[in-house]
């Protein structure tokens, strides 16, 4: 028996795109969040079952799932708000699947939550939108080609297009950015450096563009599927030129944080991109924008081996399509491996290239 989907923070801007996803699919889920004039007039709206909770009351959290269920969280910024979905997914022996893009956040699912979780037989998809499948799939065909001399392996995520961000994206911008947050894999150990701290350049539209080093999920996903891989870095090439002085910028932060205040700001940055909540563009505003994610692995001496380019669906929709289609699989039982995660390690190589096909996600 499939186990029911529970949409956490279904009210909200991603909310919104996993469960109209979810609907497409054929699944059914129930909503929930925190203001229940809001999720009564979802559920109502497309006759689905509802609930309240509340991340700043954990055990409202909690009584959404049961063994076997799959709670999906949208509810950020996760290093806020994040804890009481995964604990209680953890504690009930629910699977979990959340949008993050926050580094803190994402550690923490797979060096906490994550050996609770193989414990309980549950699974927890963290990071599972545009931020971080497209690299983890791009990272994987990359490596698939490259064979066994590969050592190395770098990730950028970009866009196309123009738009403006969610609420919840500029959220996760400050906050990344205000903690000095990211990490990589480096001669085989995950190692903590401030965010943009490191740029590489990838092959965009014939000619080579920035991107600052951020805390994606696949340093510590690809070693599973390669492992001869010693370093794997994941970067952002949203900022264009701008992103070298993010870099030069990255050497302040981390005293910047210390002084009387400035933690407090960077605090209120995070709350005014969240002051709008449930922000973003419109339907037509993300047609105009598109994904581009570029993987290339290299050997030992650093050669290139393999490049591979994906592109496709905008961020927005690319991450509801992906969340929901993960939620459908969890709940018919098609991941039966615990713990945390990647999106290859879960489901296969094979079976997430067609699904990101279906999300629309192709290679060039």
């Amino acid at each position: 028996m499939a186990g029911r989907v529970i949409v956490f923070g279904a009210t909200g801007y991603t909310g919104r795109l996993v469960v109209e996803s979810l609907l497409a699919a054929g699944v059914r889920p129930t909503v929930a969040g925190r203001d229940p004039a809001r999720v009564r007039e979802l559920a109502e709206r497309h006759r689905l079952a509802a609930a309240t909770a509340d991340a700043a009351r954990p055990k409202t959290v909690r009584a959404l799932v049961d063994e076997g269920d799959v709670l999906v969280s949208t509810v950020g910024p996760f290093t806020r708000y994040g804890e009481p979905a995964v604990e209680a997914a953890v504690d009930a022996g629910a699977h979990y699947v959340d949008s993050t893009g926050e580094a803190d956040f994402v550690r923490r699912v797979f060096t906490e939550f994550g050996p609770r979780a193989e414990r309980k037989g549950c699974a927890l998809l963290t990071a599972f939108g545009y931020d971080f499948v497209p690299g983890n799939l791009a990272g994987a065909l990359a490596l698939r080609e490259a064979g066994d001399a590969a050592r190395r392996v770098d990730i950028g995520y970009f866009v196309t297009g123009g738009g403006r961000m969610s609420s919840g994206t500029r959220a996760t911008i400050a906050i990344n950015a205000g903690r000095g947050a990211a990490h990589l894999l480096a001669d085989r150990q995950i190692r903590l450096l401030p965010f943009a701290r490191r740029v590489r350049s990838f092959p965009v539209d014939h000619h080579r563009h920035p991107a600052g080093l951020v805390g994606g999920t696949e340093p510590y996903t690809l070693p599973r599927i390669a492992p001869g891989l010693t370093d794997v870095g994941v970067y952002l090439g949203w900022f264009g030129p701008a992103t070298h002085l993010m870099r030069l910028a990255s050497y302040a932060t981390p005293l910047l944080t210390r002084a009387p205040g400035v933690a407090t700001a960077l605090r209120r940055v995070g709350d005014r991109a969240l002051a709008r909540t449930g922000e973003g563009p419109d339907e037509q505003e993300r047609a105009r924008t598109g994904t581009l994610v570029v993987a290339v692995a290299a050997d030992e001496r650093d050669r290139e081996l393999a490049t591979v380019r994906l592109t496709g669906a905008n961020p927005y929709d690319l991450t509801g399509r992906l969340i929901a289609w993960a939620a459908a699989a969890l709940a018919a039982g098609r991941v039966q491996a615990g713990g945390a995660l990647g999106p290859v390690d879960a489901f296969g190589l094979d079976e997430l290239v067609r699904a990101a096909q279906d999300a629309g996600l192709h290679r060039e």
